[in-house]
């Protein structure tokens, strides 16, 4: 199972960076063949960004639903990704 992680952004946003910067090293740990993942840029893909209803960066959807309006935390981000990947647990295993 892969699924798709989108963080929008926009220029000049400083979050954005941090919210990236976080997810390239879930994606590390996790495996990069569980999580392909892109940036948006709102300016660029605005009406994509209202169609699943982006208001403000960084904002982070998952397989096409936005679940995070905010700026999540690193455990709250790798939560969501071990539960949608059915691997809730194996962190406490570790």
């Amino acid at each position: 199972m892969v699924i798709k992680v989108e963080v929008f952004s926009s220029p000049g946003c400083g979050k954005c960076g941090h919210a990236k910067e976080v997810l390239r090293r879930l994606v590390d740990e996790m495996g990069s063949d569980k999580i392909q993942w892109r940036e948006v840029n709102i300016l660029e893909e605005m009406d994509y960004a209202v169609d699943l209803g982006v208001l403000s960066t960084p904002s982070i959807a998952i397989d096409n639903e936005l679940v995070f309006s905010s700026l999540p935390s690193a455990k709250k981000l790798r939560n969501e990704l071990q539960s949608r990947l059915g691997q809730v647990g194996l962190e406490a295993q570790s």
